[in-house]
């Protein structure tokens, strides 16, 4: 089950030409991610055991534009965890116009925050993941 984040477009979110600005799309995709996180397992989860989240990569492909006043539904859902990296896969969809205005896949790494080391996606960490689908799978977020 994947997770689902609402955010309205806001005029700060915007550019000169009315639309949301490029840069803007990744602080939208990274709001849900930590909604994700906090809504899944709780982010205590994660530093309790001196692990922290790095992403290493980011492939975002822009849809079509959004403007002020548009409401957004960020989708999120992690799609892979293999060695040591994992993916998240985000869609973000207009919600009046019922279309997707961007798609991305986000590359992470967990790391032990002591050594500043990737970590094996397996583990304790796969199990907080596990707990996560788990969780949202459980109440419908």
């Amino acid at each position: 089950m994947p997770h689902r984040t609402r955010i309205k477009i806001r005029g700060y979110h915007c550019d000169a030409y009315g639309h949301v600005n490029n840069a803007r799309y990744l602080e939208l995709l990274e709001e849900a991610r930590w909604q994700y996180l906090e809504d899944g397992l709780g982010l205590n989860y994660w530093s309790d055991r001196g692990l922290g989240f790095v992403v290493a990569e980011i492939r975002l492909a822009y849809k079509r534009p959004l403007n002020p006043e548009t409401e957004v539904e960020i989708v999120s859902q992690t799609t892979e965890l293999q060695g040591r990296k994992g993916v998240i896969h985000q869609v973000i969809h207009d919600m009046a116009r019922g279309k997707v205005a961007a798609e991305a896949d986000i590359i992470f790494a967990v790391i032990d925050l002591e050594t500043g080391r990737a970590v094996e996606m397996a583990g304790e960490v796969k199990a907080g993941f596990d707990s996560i689908r788990d969780s949202l799978d459980g109440d419908g977020a």
